[in-house]
């Protein structure tokens, strides 16, 4: 009875293994938020990184977040460092591209609690007097990710903290 039961859950672990393994090597999660401004008003908020205190939904995660600026005011070469509480980790991102007023894109990288290295994209699309702010991450996505992506559902753990944050980017832009 010990002897079947260990090998249906051998049997059920290695299923597991390798379905995670059949799992898309990379991901991308995106959200997209009309904002009643024009895109001229959005854009400095996201390319300036200081501005980012004023709406990231991170900040707000932990208030008491360690947070380093360097590099270059805003745009290109612009750096933010952060080590905050376990739920925010430690990591750096750098603005690697800006094409005002419609595209801002982030090296992003994460060091604690684990490593990886993905990309932002900030993407402004006019629409008529509005705004469409389309915030996406993406990149590789290791079997480790693999393995947890089948426990947790990292588009709605990722894509409501961007929903979060497009909400007070809204508010922000607005009342300028």
């Amino acid at each position: 009875m010990f002897k079947t039961i260990a090998l249906v859950t051998v049997a059920l672990i290695a299923c597991v293994l390798v379905y995670a393994a059949t799992r898309p090597d990379s991901f991308r999660v995106e959200r997209t938020a009309r904002i009643e401004a024009p895109p001229e008003k959005v854009f400095p908020l996201v390319n300036d990184l200081r501005a980012w205190s004023g709406w990231s939904p991170y900040d707000k995660k932990d208030p008491t977040m360690k947070r380093t600026l360097s590099g270059a005011a805003s745009g290109p070469g612009a750096v933010y460092e952060w080590d905050g509480n376990k739920d925010i980790g430690q990591g750096r991102m750098e603005i690697l591209a800006a094409t005002p007023p419609s595209k801002v894109t982030i090296q992003l990288d994460f060091l604690k609690p684990f490593q990886a290295r993905n990309t932002a994209e900030f993407t402004l699309q006019a629409n008529g007097t509005a705004t469409d702010v389309t915030w996406a991450l993406y990149g590789p996505s290791p079997y480790i990710s693999k393995l947890m992506g089948l426990v947790f559902n990292m588009d709605r753990m990722i894509g409501n903290d961007f929903e979060a944050g497009l909400a007070n980017l809204k508010r922000l832009a607005e009342q300028r």
